[in-house]
């Protein structure tokens, strides 16, 4: 029994989301900068003095930040609740489809601490997968771990998968509703306040239904594979059934015109290092976009100095593997 109670504490212990400053368009010097994240926030856990400082004890891991984030800068793992979706998919015939239900319903199913650890990724995969996808909540209304807002995120969530899997032509299957009060007592409550009262309610059958929530490792800089966000590389594995090569697939990214002056801010307010500024020998500018690396926060296009930069909405969907050129300004020392 002890074994079960400390695995449910360190399942639901890391309510801090995992911040990579280099990610921060704060820490990037965006103009603008961004506080998507502390306005998302219901319980005034976040400060940005210069980069994104959580309060833990205020902080209840609702994701609400995660789900605001423009850049992977906030995260959660991804494969968690990812693999709770895949798990159910052998069942999703019998059952109508996988669910996922926020800590305070009573309400039986995978348990997430809120629905708004519900990312993008894990709709998109719902609906690569062919798995109609059942959202639950509690009373939001009154909820201290998550509040108010978290029915229209997910919504919000909801529609920005949809967007990115209209190339496959399959959209994903998604109902959000609040819990069933005749389903009352087929799951177990789960918050770090009321940690204590389920476990005393039965540890075991709360974990056997409660998603891990482990620890993210730091991210090394140093390899170019971790400055992708999770998240992002799960919505291009997402794109299922493979769209044709030349389909059009939603995925807001920059373009560059010819009123560029060849500075380094693009790259340098890149969260995700996804623009690459190159000096050529001949004293040549190059810039290269990495399709995939992209998020679309806009950071660029806010940042230019001659407003050289628009976002480009769709995209082949074989550039997703590509280096596409954005700017090659030539020998100017000719």
């Amino acid at each position: 029994m002890l074994d079960g109670v400390f695995k449910l504490l360190g399942d639901y212990g890391n309510m801090v989301p995992r911040y990579t400053g280099p990610r921060c368009l704060s820490e990037r010097l965006s103009v603008g900068g961004c506080d998507l994240c502390q306005q998302a926030c219901p319980h005034d856990a976040i400060l940005i003095p210069q980069s994104v400082v959580i309060d833990p004890s205020a902080c209840t891991g609702c994701g609400l930040c995660v789900q605001a984030c423009p850049s992977g800068a906030l995260e959660y793992d991804v494969t968690a609740p990812l693999n709770a979706v895949r798990e159910q998919k052998a069942s999703a015939i019998k059952q109508g489809g996988a669910k996922l239900v926020c800590s305070k319903s009573d309400e039986g199913g995978k348990t997430l601490p809120c629905l708004g650890r519900v990312t993008v990724s894990t709709v998109m995969a719902a609906g690569a997968w062919d798995v109609p996808l059942t959202l639950v909540h509690g009373d939001c209304a009154g909820c201290s771990l998550g509040g108010p807002e978290v029915p229209a995120s997910v919504l919000r969530v909801t529609e920005q998968a949809n967007v990115l899997r209209g190339a496959t032509m399959r959209a994903a299957q998604v109902t959000l509703r609040p819990h069933d009060a005749a389903l009352a007592g087929s799951g177990e409550q789960v918050s770090r306040r009321g940690m204590f009262g389920a476990m005393a309610r039965g540890a075991r059958s709360t974990l056997a239904q409660s998603i891990p929530d482990s620890p993210l490792p730091f991210v090394d800089w140093s390899e170019p594979a971790d400055r992708i966000p999770a998240e992002w590389q799960w919505r291009v594995r997402a794109l299922r059934p493979a769209p044709a090569p030349e389909a059009a697939v939603y995925w807001p990214a920059p373009v560059i015109d010819d009123t560029c002056i060849d500075c380094p801010v693009c790259a340098n307010v890149c969260p995700t290092d996804a623009i690459a500024r190159e000096v050529q020998p001949d004293g040549g500018v190059t810039l290269v976009l990495s399709l995939a690396a992209c998020t679309g926060c806009r950071a660029c296009e806010r940042s230019c100095p001659p407003q050289a930069i628009s976002m480009r909405e769709h995209w082949r969907f074989d550039a997703l593997e590509q280096l596409i050129l954005l700017r090659d300004s030539g020998n100017i020392l000719q």
